[in-house]
C-alpha cells in the first residue's frame, strides 16, 4: 500500500464533511484546512526556531567585541568564540534546526498535492478550476481573465501581497537590528548569513511556482506562504531592535549594569 494512500483516504473523508458547505470545491478547502492543520503541528518548532534567532541576535554585540578584539589571532577568536557559546548555552546554529526538521513534512505535503497520489485529489475543482491542471491551461481555457485564469490571478494577488508585506517587514527589522558579518570561525555561519539576506527575497519566488504547479499544490504554497508571514510576525512581534528579554536590561558595561555600579557623586 501506497505511503500515501491513508493521507489519501483522510482528504477524502473530510472533503465528504466539507462538501455541504463548499460544494464542488470542497476538496480544495481540505488542502487548504489540511496545511492549516500541519502547520498549526510544526507551531512549536518554529517558536523553537524564533528563540534561537532572538538568542544569537542577542550575542550579535559580544560576538562583535570579540572578532574586534581577536580578529588578528583566528585560533584565539575561535577559541573564545566557542567558549561564549559553551557560557551562553546558544548553538552557533540556533535557528536552523527547527527549521530543518519541518522539511520532510513539508515534502510530503507538497508531494501529496502535486502528485494527487493516494486518491482522485486532482480530479476536483476550485471554482470550475481543475485542481490538476496549470496555470498553461488556464491561459488555453479562457485566457488571464477567463473563469479558470481568475483563480490563479487571485492566487497571484495575495502572495504578491504577502511577499511585499514579508519583504518590507524584513527590511525595517533589518535596519533595526543589523546581522553581524559572518563569523569565520564558526562552521556554516557564512551560509546561514547568506541564507538570512536573501530570505526576504525568496517570498517573491512562490509566484514562479504557483504559475507552474497544479492548482492543489498551488493552494498548499500559498496557504504555507501565509502562515508562515503571519507566524513571523506573531513570533517577532516583540522585536524592535532588541530581545524582548533583553530590550530594558542595561549593556554590558554600561552604567547601571549590576555588579558594576558607580558611586554617587558627592557634593562639598
Amino acid at each position: 500500500m501506497s505511503f500515501f494512500a491513508p493521507l489519501g483516504a483522510l482528504l477524502s473523508h473530510v472533503a465528504d464533511a466539507l462538501e455541504p458547505a463548499f460544494g464542488a470545491s470542497a476538496t480544495a478547502a481540505t488542502v487548504v484546512l489540511l496545511t492549516l492543520c500541519v502547520r498549526l503541528c510544526l507551531h512549536p518548532l518554529s517558536r523553537s526556531a524564533a528563540r534561537g534567532e532572538r538568542a544569537k541576535a542577542a550575542l550579535a554585540p559580544r560576538l562583535a567585541e570579540l572578532k574586534r578584539k581577536h580578529g588578528k589571532d583566528p585560533e584565539r577568536l575561535r577559541q573564545a568564540t566557542a567558549e561564549l557559546y559553551a557560557e551562553t548555552g546558544v548553538s552557533p546554529l540556533a535557528g536552523c534546526l527547527p527549521m530543518l526538521v519541518q522539511l520532510p513534512v513539508f515534502y510530503v505535503m507538497y508531494h501529496l498535492f502535486s502528485t494527487g497520489s493516494g486518491g482522485d485529489l486532482l480530479d476536483h475543482t476550485l471554482f470550475g478550476a481543475p485542481l490538476g491542471g496549470r496555470w498553461t491551461n488556464a491561459l488555453a481555457d479562457g485566457g488571464p481573465l477567463g473563469s479558470h485564469g481568475l483563480v490563479y490571478l487571485v492566487l497571484f494577488a495575495v502572495v504578491a501581497a504577502a511577499a511585499t508585506w514579508t519583504f518590507r517587514r524584513a527590511r525595517r527589522t533589518a535596519a533595526a537590528t543589523p546581522l553581524p558579518a559572518a563569523d569565520e570561525s564558526v562552521p556554516g555561519a557564512e551560509a546561514v548569513a547568506l541564507a538570512a539576506r536573501i530570505s526576504p527575497f525568496l517570498s517573491f519566488a512562490t509566484l514562479i511556482t504557483v504559475a507552474v504547479v497544479p492548482l492543489a499544490a498551488a493552494l498548499y504554497v500559498v496557504t504555507t506562504t501565509l502562515w508562515t508571514a503571519a507566524e513571523r510576525a506573531y513570533l517577532h512581534r516583540d522585536r524592535s531592535g532588541a530581545d524582548p528579554q533583553t530590550r530594558n536590561e542595561p549593556a554590558a558595561g554600561s552604567e547601571g549594569e549590576p555588579g558594576a555600579r558607580h558611586p554617587r557623586p558627592t557634593t562639598g
